[in-house]
């Protein structure tokens, strides 16, 4: 287990999620107090690359050498042929040492009790956590923390927290992708392609384009047209609450936590980045803070994105308020990759993400807040040849750029 220096100060923990080694370092890299990651089974985005035991073990080494906290994903609702690997898996947790185990199953919880008795428990959202009594519950038995329902405001927040012992940890989702279904509990995805989205395997159809048909006019397929007011069918915003830190501040709430453990390096780096300069912002006066709303709010623009909601915190959201004219995401950005490694002779390594090519312009995201726009001087392969473009993902390239560029910086153009 690791103490982390920011949380010691009175600060919320700035959780941040993480789908593999490269995300987890970044997201450390760029100012987490904490990273959520998902093993190869048992967690509920099975479809993200996820954690082998040994990069599990590397990932919580690297975090706690740098005073960063790991907490593990087992949060499925566990089926009977689930229960026995469900076990050894937490036995494996036991040993590796991770600093919690997110489970929402009561069995699960059971079962990790059992066999990783000296790792921490929290509870997920998707234990439909809504009153300060299942809270109490749930302290009862022994979880360190728990996760609030999504559909909580911060009115309910703030009683639960009276309620609820000092050292006793409340977590809450403050940005990141809405579910359209209650606590997450959806059907839509089993309905559709047989894949569970309670057991991990959510294929996310209410991000699909719908189309109506009637019934006497087989294959005619009108289209869901949308006015100002949305279509008020599945196309939830995106959570955003960067304006809003001293709200769920002051409502006690202890851990803040950024939705996304299926997204890219570059949405960690900015989400991480951003918050973390928010809140330390905050924290040294709120002048400060609300000076520097702009900044924040154009860095997360630079990231995919649906148009943005405060969700239920301010009360119960009307259907206008949740849904939008455009059901497409936004992008301001485009990934490269990251700094891998510095050469005085060849440059600045990266694993490349997306074409881009010498004499173009690009962007460093540098931890501290610094975006320094440099131009490609020169580019070689991983053989060392010269070339113009990179056009192959995830290929080899040595940069010769303008500004200078340290090895976990992240590299991006701006659309």
């Amino acid at each position: 287990m690791t103490e982390n220096i920011r949380i010691k100060e009175g600060k919320p923990e700035l959780l941040i999620p993480a789908k593999d080694l490269e995300v987890l370092r970044t997201a450390v890299h760029y100012g987490a107090d904490a990273v959520y990651i998902g093993g190869s089974a048992f967690g509920l985005r099975a479809k993200a690359r996820n954690f082998t035991r040994e990069e599990m073990a590397e990932g919580i080494a690297f975090a706690h050498e740098r005073g960063v906290r790991v907490h593990v994903t087992a949060n499925i609702l566990a089926h009977n042929a689930d229960l026995e690997g469900a076990a050894a898996y937490f036995r494996e947790l036991e040993e590796l040492g991770p600093d919690a185990v997110l489970v929402a199953d009561p069995g699960m919880f059971m079962l990790a009790r059992e066999n990783c008795p000296s790792v921490p428990i929290h509870i997920s959202t998707q234990a439909n956590n809504t009153n300060y009594a299942t809270f109490e519950f749930w302290r009862q038995m022994g979880a360190s923390r728990v996760v609030c329902a999504r559909e909580l405001s911060l009115g309910e927040i703030r009683q639960i927290r009276e309620k609820m012992p000092e050292d006793f940890e409340i977590e809450a989702f403050i940005h990141g992708a809405m579910c359209i279904s209650y606590s997450g509990r959806c059907l839509m995805s089993s309905f559709f392609t047989g894949r569970d989205a309670n057991h991990g395997a959510c294929t996310h159809p209410c991000r699909w384009k719908y189309f109506l048909a009637e019934e006497t006019r087989p294959g005619e397929y009108l289209p869901v047209l949308e006015n100002e007011r949305g279509t008020f069918i599945f196309n939830s915003r995106d959570l955003c609450m960067i304006e809003h830190i001293p709200e769920l501040t002051e409502a006690g709430i202890n851990s803040f936590k950024i939705e996304g453990r299926m997204k890219t390096a570059l949405y960690v780096a900015s989400m991480a980045r951003t918050y973390r300069k928010a809140i330390d912002d905050y924290f040294e006066s709120e002048e400060k803070y609300r000076a520097n709303m702009e900044w924040y709010h154009d860095q997360i623009r630079k990231c995919t994105y649906r148009r943005y909601t405060t969700g239920f915190y301010f009360g119960k959201p009307g259907a206008d308020s949740m849904v939008y004219e455009d059901s497409t995401y936004v992008s301001e950005a485009v990934f490269l990759g990251i700094v891998e490694e510095r050469d005085p002779h060849l440059g600045a390594r990266i694993m490349q993400r997306n074409k881009f090519s010498a004499g173009d312009t690009v962007e460093i995201m540098k931890p501290d807040g610094r975006d320094l726009r440099a131009l490609v001087l020169g580019m070689k392969n991983g053989e060392g040849e010269e070339v113009l473009s990179c056009p192959h993902a995830k290929e080899t390239i040595w940069l010769r750029l303008s500004e200078p560029a340290e090895e976990g910086d992240v590299l991006r153009t701006l659309q």
